[in-house]
């Protein structure tokens, strides 16, 4: 089956989606991250659908073919407010329980919705990254060293910058964050285009300011932070897929926290592969997420 676009209004937003699979399959939302668009799961949806999931790929507040519905709204990057987006989009639908697979920021909002609302979650895969509660700390000096577009986007010249350059910051990303090689021009430039969403610069700015206590919280999502600061572990069956050369969130910073999930974990090492493992590994990252993700069909 051939995915197709398709738009839902929730009470924040006009969200434009990938829908695909058997329209009775048992729901898998896909959350991509920064900076990159809901096309990154194009290899990873089919390989679902094939195991007889329904996958819903939206493009996340900023990107792509979504829209506010107010022009007044916050235009809020909070890691929280991308849960409630996914929630909003569920109930919108009529889900009352899916599985959630995300990467970068997807993952961390993949992580907010287990770690919540685990009786709405059937399964989580978060890519890239790992959980653990609490605020976010100070990370250490080679992590911090990695951050460094994070730190960039916290003056005000950095802002400056990336309202200006958007793209060429962006590009900058993908160029670094992997070992070099994994993609040519013309498949940056269509991903790219999501970035012209003209509410992109403010959703990332404040999205890297807020984490930090650089920029000022939406009051609207306060209620789902504090749940999300005060969790102590999740509660869903958990796979983190982390690549064994990612050079923005180093592959150490996914160890050791099977802690913190009382549901089951596993964690795999990807060799060779960066920040962007749909993307350079397709057909080995949709083999792990479907082999994970089959039992859960008889939990849907």
């Amino acid at each position: 089956m051939t995915d197709e676009i398709r738009f839902c209004e929730t009470p924040l937003l006009r969200t434009a989606y990938l829908d695909g699979g058997p329209a009775d399959g048992p729901p898998v939302l896909l959350l991509h991250g920064w900076p990159d668009d809901a096309t990154t799961w194009d290899r990873i949806a089919p390989v679902l659908q094939a195991r007889g999931w329904r996958t819903l790929a939206p493009w996340l507040r900023g990107f792509g073919p979504t829209r506010f519905l107010d022009p007044a709204t916050s235009r809020s990057g909070e890691l929280v407010a991308l849960a409630q987006d996914a929630l909003d989009l569920a109930d919108a639908l009529g889900l009352v329980r899916f599985a959630v697979v995300g990467h970068d920021w997807g993952a961390r909002a993949a992580a907010v919705l287990a770690s919540t609302t685990p009786d709405r979650i059937v399964r989580s895969a978060m890519l890239s990254m790992a959980w653990q509660p609490g605020q976010l700390e100070t990370p250490p000096l080679r992590q911090a060293r990695a951050f460094w577009y994070q730190w960039f986007m916290a003056t005000d010249r950095g802002a400056a910058f990336v309202r200006a350059h958007g793209k060429a910051f962006a590009r900058e990303m993908w160029d670094t964050w992997s070992p070099p090689g994994w993609f040519d021009d013309a498949q940056f430039d269509a991903v790219a285009r999501a970035f012209e969403n003209p509410d992109w610069a403010d959703v990332t700015l404040h999205s890297y300011r807020v984490r930090w206590q650089e920029a000022e919280p939406d009051p609207r999502f306060e209620a789902l932070a504090r749940e999300q600061v005060a969790a102590r572990t999740i509660d869903v069956p958990t796979l983190v897929l982390q690549g064994g050369d990612d050079r923005v969130i180093l592959p150490a910073s996914s160890e050791g926290k099977e802690r913190f999930h009382t549901a089951g974990f596993e964690r795999r090492l990807l060799p060779g592969v960066g920040h962007f493992p749909t993307r350079e590994a397709p057909a080995r990252v949709a083999a792990l997420i479907a082999d994970f993700l089959e039992p859960s069909r008889l939990q849907a």
